[in-house]
């Protein structure tokens, strides 16, 4: 026998024949009817789910694998569990069915290569979902259950671009740790959308979990309807969510979408009027009703994110109006305290696709967004980007593998930059989507011996591995976080006041907010570049100031304070922190403006009111000196005082030079303290 004939014929016995799609009928299962009667029964009830207008894909998906587990090997069901979970929040589940489908029929439809491209590209396998939806193409006007489904030239070219994005962000991966948030967060259902207070004590979240307020569950499939749930930081991992209850959970959708950097404001999504956003304050420690925010940010049509700004006077939301609008979603900026319209952020930020889950950073200026366009690896992306010199900057993909081929939307971040907070779809999470927490590692480590650098954590590992390198130093925000207690100096109960933040350059009042009502606490965001002023203020009470003047660039820091007001009584001093003079002088500067104007407000609202102004300075320089320099300083602001209407009998002034000094002379941060002004009450 030749020897190419032999070898034709052992190949034909040792290659199995080419799979083949089994269908569900009589003849391929005529030793199992009545597993074929239920399978059938099952394909049909299914069918009625996927056939709905529109389809109910998480309904018909039971159905569908109860039928592939009697027949695993029919093209058409794999193609239809395939479509039923890119329709889910587990979209890369159906990969592998989509695989057989095409392994079980040769001549495979445009449709069904195209589905297997999307189920390839968003598992982030480049190559073969690019291979893939050449052979999808053309698709336009094909198709399914008798519905048109239309995929277009455009669409096919902008899914081939996300790919090739995804190859050239792929290689060069963020250097990150990104672990899953834990059972505290997450749950067997999807949690999604966190928003963090800014130091990160307080973690808001929305959850499809059993418990949920009304109790309803997603006639889709989804799940229970959306409730809000809370946690705080225990040390080193979340305390366990809770549900928030009424009245800001309801038998109805409730998501929550943003978080004052204090945590006493929230921003909700509801479904009613096509999507509206809503707020919510915190009193002492229940939630109140959400309330609407006005025909300025709501419409018609359909608003489904939000962020403040650092001082809470600007609302960033996303809204798919088509006033103003530059396609899709777009973004927009409010001043909630005026009374224009909003703004379009512009087409540095908004595209023609969609954008949303804006969040606007402790920082002022740094502005993270998800986007369809850019140059997104698929879905949604997240973007950051920075507002400097009257523009923004042109976005920055956070990259891989923050983020995936398939949407990544609702990311936040710490004050300090250092920790990132999203939700995703990822293996080896707790349920559908779970909450995951983003550490940035910062620039790469030189290599050490040649080895390949091991410090990503991957999106195939996402939970932190102790091979990983240690993190290197880490750029951080621009953003001084001012925390801590309001308090009465006497009884040292907490007390609800009004802290108002000043720049003291201008005078102005940027901002006011509240200390906690039932603990007295509070934290305020200052980004970098003004100096401030700090001001706590209750009726009965004297007014408390700290200065804090950051110069642009400064880095982050967390600064504890607390405060205890003191009641006006005779005796009682108070240090005034934002009265400023020039080195080695006694003239005030323009920067103390807004600390006199509060002086004077007091001694006019109290007219029995008798103060003696106090200077002191540190100890350098001749003692002397100091003496006469403090009695200057003093006496210059009962000069201005008098000026501006107070009577001079009132008023004292007195200086101590370095003999009363506040801390010991140690140290250059000391010394600043105790060069200060004072007032004490003589009478009132």
């Amino acid at each position: 026998m030749p020897f190419r004939l032999f070898l034709l014929l052992l190949l034909s016995v040792a290659l199995p024949a080419a799979a083949q799609s089994v269908a569900f009928t009589k003849d391929n299962f005529s030793d199992n009817k009545d597993g074929l009667r239920e399978a059938n029964r099952e394909l049909k009830d299914g069918d009625t789910e996927y056939r709905a207008d529109p389809p109910r894909y998480a309904a018909a998906l039971p159905h569908y694998l109860a039928a592939q587990q009697f027949n695993p090997n029919n093209a058409a069901l794999n193609v239809k569990i395939g479509d039923c979970y890119l329709h889910s929040p587990t979209k890369t589940a159906a990969l592998p069915y989509l695989q057989k489908a095409a392994r079980l029929d040769a001549t495979a439809d445009a449709r069904t290569h195209f589905l297997l491209a999307r189920a390839l590209h968003l598992s982030g396998k480049w190559r073969e979902a690019l291979a893939e939806y050449q052979q999808a193409q053309p698709v336009g006007g094909n198709t399914r259950n008798g519905d048109a489904e239309t995929i277009t030239a455009t669409d096919l070219q902008r899914y081939v671009q996300q790919c090739r994005n995804g190859q050239l962000l792929a290689a060069h991966p963020t250097r990150v740790f990104i672990d899953n948030a834990g059972p505290e967060l997450n749950s067997p259902d999807s949690d999604y959308g966190p928003v963090v207070s800014a130091d990160e004590s307080t973690i808001l979240i929305t959850s499809r979990r059993a418990g949920s307020v009304g109790g309803k569950k997603d006639p889709e499939g989804n799940g229970y309807f959306e409730d809000i749930y809370q946690a705080s930081w225990q040390g080193k991992k979340w305390s366990r969510a809770a549900n928030l209850g009424a009245p800001v959970n309801t038998d109805d959708h409730n998501a929550t979408v943003g978080l004052a950097p204090d945590g006493q404001r929230m921003l909700v999504y509801v479904g009613t009027n096509g999507g509206d956003l809503l707020e919510a304050n915190l009193t002492g420690t229940t939630w109140t009703k959400p309330k609407q925010l006005g025909s300025r940010i709501n419409t018609r049509s359909h608003e489904t994110s939000a962020s403040y700004s650092p001082d809470g006077r600007w609302l960033y939301f996303v809204s798919d109006r088509t006033e103003g609008s530059l396609g899709g979603s777009d973004i927009y900026k409010v001043d909630m305290e005026g009374r224009n319209q909003p703004v379009n952020l512009g087409p540095t930020i908004n595209t023609g696709a969609g954008e949303e889950g804006v969040f606007m950073a402790p920082d002022g200026k740094t502005l993270y967004f998800s986007s369809e366009g850019h140059n997104s690896m698929g879905g949604y992306d997240i973007f950051k980007s920075v507002f400097e010199n009257g523009k923004w900057s042109e976005p920055e993909n956070l990259g891989w593998p923050i983020n995936t081929p398939d949407d990544d939307v609702f990311f936040v971040t710490s004050a300090s930059g250092r920790h990132g907070y999203y939700s995703s779809d990822r293996p080896g999470g707790l349920g559908a989507k779970d909450i995951y927490r983003i550490t940035f590692l910062g620039p790469e480590k030189p290599p050490v011996l040649s080895q390949e650098d091991q410090l990503l954590a991957s999106r195939l590992a996402p939970v932190k591995q102790t091979v990983l390198a240690p993190a290197v130093a880490v750029a951080t925000a621009q953003v001084t976080i001012l925390k801590g207690t309001v308090t009465d100096a006497a009884s040292q109960q907490p007390l609800d006041a009004a802290i108002d933040l000043i720049d003291n350059t201008s005078g102005q009042t940027i901002a006011t907010f509240r200390s906690n009502a039932t603990s007295g606490r509070y934290l305020v965001s200052l980004p970098s570049g003004t100096n401030y002023g700090i001001v706590v203020r209750q009726d009965g009470y004297l007014f408390h100031s700290e200065n804090f003047d950051l110069p642009a660039g400064a880095a982050f820091a967390e600064v504890i304070k607390d405060i205890p007001l003191k009641k006006l009584e005779v005796g009682t001093t108070i240090v005034l922190r934002n009265i400023f003079f020039d080195t080695g002088k006694a003239t005030l500067r323009p920067e103390s403006t807004a600390e006199l104007e509060r002086l004077q407000k007091l001694l006019t609202e109290t007219p029995a009111l008798q103060l003696e102004m106090a200077g002191h300075t540190d100890d350098v320089g001749e003692a002397a000196m100091n003496q006469d320099l403090s009695q200057r300083r003093a006496q210059a602001v009962v000069a201005y005082l008098t000026q501006h209407g107070i009577s001079g009998a009132r008023l004292t002034a007195a200086g101590y030079g370095e003999t009363r000094p506040e801390v010991p002379n140690t140290s250059k941060g000391n010394r600043q303290l105790n060069r200060r002004t004072e007032f004490k009450v003589t009478a009132k």
